[in-house]
């Protein structure tokens, strides 16, 4: 049987993924440097936006090994294959699919695939996930996934979907790994990327680092 790969280091550290998914990815590379001064230093590029694994290939390559980036809204075995071959470090879907799952987890990629209910979490788990992406959280809310939890206490369940920075926390206390974040913290500037929404952002992934207690910022180690 194939080894379980291991939780993305960035992601277990500041127990934060941030989802970089606009209309299209000129704006990316500067908001992932905007989001990585700020500390948030795992980072998935939604494959519904246009120019995603360009996108993906440069931001790698101008910010090095201390930021995880990995592709999302990856939904077929072709579009596994094709986000590891551009440097996808993880890959992230919205779906329970196996076959992507296994993909991933052959070649010790972390894979997070999205589940709703007790029978699709344990089928993820089973094919090799690295942890759950419990989806639409909001949906549920910390209720729901803390109900998960009580019979499935040893699955990691990242809770996505409809999360904003001040719900964050709550979805953590009620037994999350870690929260994922888009356009709550984007809030555009993947759009109109000027140095002033840089900087808000930059203070936002601060904010949402300080809110979820993260156990070390971009540069620090854990103690």
């Amino acid at each position: 049987m194939t080894a379980r790969p291991a939780l993305t280091p960035q992601l277990g550290r500041t127990r934060v993924m941030a989802i970089l998914r606009s209309a299209d990815a000129s704006g990316l590379p500067a908001v992932a440097r905007a989001l990585a001064v700020g500390g948030v230093t795992c980072l998935e590029v939604t494959l519904t936006t246009t120019g995603a694994l360009d996108a993906l290939t440069r931001i790698r390559a101008e910010l090095g090994p201390d930021v995880a980036i990995g592709a999302g809204t990856v939904i077929t075995g072709g579009q596994a294959r094709d986000a590891l071959a551009a440097g996808a470090e993880f890959l992230v879907a919205p779906v329970v699919d196996t076959a992507v799952i296994r993909h991933a987890a052959d070649r010790g990629i972390p894979c997070y695939p999205g589940a709703w209910t007790p029978t699709e979490v344990c089928q993820a788990w089973q094919a090799g996930a690295a942890a759950v992406k419990l989806f639409p959280a909001s949906t549920g809310g910390p209720a729901h996934l803390r109900q998960l939890r009580a019979p499935l206490p040893d699955i990691p369940l990242l809770a996505v979907g409809g999360v904003g920075i001040d719900e964050a926390r709550d979805y953590l206390d009620a037994g999350a790994c870690a929260v994922g974040i888009g356009s709550p913290l984007l809030r555009g500037a993947d759009q109109d990327p000027t140095p002033e929404a840089l900087d808000a952002l930059t203070r936002r992934a601060r904010t949402l680092l300080d809110a979820v207690g993260a156990t070390a910022r971009a540069g620090e180690t854990t103690s």
